[in-house]
């Protein structure tokens, strides 16, 4: 009895071109963990450091 063969999901074209893209980020940004999207921060988000304060006084 044949067995069925298992189709492709993705296409070698779309792994390979995946697969470059990777690599070229990697030698732009270097190794290890870099994050694609970072969150905004609310301007309402309390903060002590005096480069958040504004200067009122002069």
């Amino acid at each position: 009895m044949k067995t069925k063969r298992k189709k492709r999901r993705v296409p070698l074209e779309i792994i390979a071109v995946r697969r470059g893209n990777r690599l070229a980020e990697r030698e732009l940004k270097g190794d290890g963990f870099h994050s694609r999207t970072r969150v905004e921060r609310s301007k309402k988000v309390y903060s002590r450091k005096a480069k958040h304060k504004k200067e009122t006084e002069e």
